[in-house]
């Protein structure tokens, strides 16, 4: 029944493919950052105009909801939500084509042009067919997912309270799996992202002269190097695992001056509130404490991000029928980051990767998210449109019943 439910939908889809496509690479070539995407707003809405939706913006984003009533007589009580980002990131483009970005230095390397692409082509299908279910269907065009807390923005201005969704959806392309595979798991999907900061402060001199000065540069190599024994050694990898990375060390200005402090920067991925707590702890702990064994001091910042993506068991399983053969069960969870988290802290749902990788070759060997050669093959895209139709019409018709 759910296969026949999503072929009809993915026949419908196709039909709609070269809209999709258009609205994709219209929305690739003008990509925008952050909360402020207006170009991209603006593309979206024409894409809906003339359709039943009542449409709500965002004061504080560019994003907006959209809320579609079914005509069905019958059970209308319950409400789902489907969410697509819009986002770009700050990457110079190097893939070559037609449509690639006009704006330099931003790319869309993540793929949030596919999603609300596909997002809007389901909108309108499901628009077209709303005489077939009953209940509301509120569609999430977000802003603001590279970083910016998009997702938390809307929520804290109520634009999924009225109605509250009571299950949530949506799609991440991936650039490594074959084309229209569906990958999702139980449990956390993706990591939480939390930024470390770290300022060193010894005392500034000659570089032939260290013993007059409190050289801080060997202290912060020292503290890096604790950090990573911290994780290799003190976090339970194979139930708990925790990624933390320095991915920047600033610090001096000449070859014969001992800097006064060094600046470390690095981010923390965890999959569970105990290892984020941990984990943070250990950082400031390791941090101060090895500053304070050298003379140094240690200056420690933490900067909260996402919560891990944690989906919900009956929302999996619901995906895992309607991908049927083409479902894969991910092995483990991607140390990647999403701002969906924080609609599946108030909504029971769940994220999906959609395999976007072309026919022939190693998906493998394709450049990955956040590649400035990242390729999308668009034939799979409707798979997706027809995923996010049929888990909602699904889930309108029968909840999480299996």
């Amino acid at each position: 029944m759910s296969l026949d439910l999503l072929y009809r939908w993915s026949e419908a889809a196709l039909d709609e493919q070269p809209a999709t496509i258009a609205l994709r690479r219209e929305i690739h070539a003008d990509p925008e950052l952050g909360l402020d995407c207006p170009r991209t707003r603006d593309k979206l809405k024409a894409a809906l105009a003339g359709l039943p939706l009542v449409i709500r913006d965002s004061a504080s984003t560019s994003g907006f909801v959209a809320l579609l009533d079914g005509t069905v007589v019958g059970d209308a009580s319950r409400t789902v939500l489907l969410r697509g980002d819009m986002d770009a990131l700050p990457i110079r483009e190097t893939t070559g084509l037609d449509f690639a970005s006009r704006i330099p230095g931003t790319m869309h390397a993540c793929g949030h042009d596919s999603h609300s692409a596909m997002l809007a082509a389901a909108a309108r299908l499901l628009c077209a067919r709303r005489d077939t279910f009953a209940g509301k269907i509120l569609f999430m065009f977000q802003p603001g997912e590279e970083g910016h807390h998009g997702a938390r923005e809307m929520i804290a201005e109520g634009l999924l309270d009225d109605p509250a969704p009571d299950a949530a959806f949506a799609l991440h392309i991936w650039p490594n799996l074959p084309g229209g595979a569906v990958a999702c798991r139980p449990g956390a999907m993706l990591a939480s992202t939390d930024t470390l900061r770290a300022r060193i402060v010894g005392k500034g001199g000659h570089a032939a002269m260290p013993h007059d000065a409190i050289d801080p540069v060997p202290v912060a190599a020292e503290i890096v190097l604790a950090l990573q024994t911290e994780v290799a050694r003190r976090t339970p990898v194979t139930t708990d695992p925790v990624v933390l990375s320095i991915t920047r060390i600033s610090a001096g200005t000449t070859h014969n001056v001992l800097p006064e402090a060094v600046d470390l920067l690095g981010t923390l991925r965890t999959l569970s509130p105990a290892g984020r707590t941990r984990t943070r702890a250990a950082f400031e702990r390791i941090c101060t404490h090895v500053a304070l064994a050298h003379g140094c001091t240690a200056e420690v910042e933490i900067d909260p991000g996402y919560p891990a993506t944690v989906n919900d068991p009956r929302a999996v399983a619901l995906i895992e029928r309607l991908a049927g053969a083409d479902y894969i069960l991910a092995p483990a969870p991607s140390m990647g980051g999403e701002d969906f988290s924080y609609v599946l802290e108030r909504i029971p749902g769940a994220m999906a990767f959609l395999g976007v990788a072309p026919s022939g070759g190693d998906p493998l060997a394709r450049a990955p998210l956040h590649n400035p050669a990242m390729l999308v093959d668009e034939t799979a895209m409707p798979r997706g449109v027809a995923l996010h139709c049929a888990f909602a019409t699904t889930f309108l018709d029968s909840g999480f019943a299996i």
